[in-house]
């Protein structure tokens, strides 16, 4: 969950524009920020994974609106 989409095989373009929408709205609350640090984390460890290379799973809407 949260990587994927049956539809797209690409990163999905919806997922773009949510990770920046919830990239900003998270960058005046500080207290938020190790969230946003985590969650990149994840997303730069699961790009260079081979698993999710050979898939092609890419981070969906889900993953960046959680």
């Amino acid at each position: 969950m949260g990587f994927g989409h049956r539809v797209y095989k690409n990163f999905d373009p919806r997922a773009k524009i949510i990770r920046e929408c919830a990239t900003s709205a998270v960058a005046p609350r500080p207290e938020r920020q190790p969230v946003v640090r985590a969650g990149a984390a994840l997303e730069e460890i699961a790009l260079k994974d081979e698993y999710f290379i050979a898939r092609k799973l890419y981070p969906n809407v889900d993953f960046y609106s959680a």
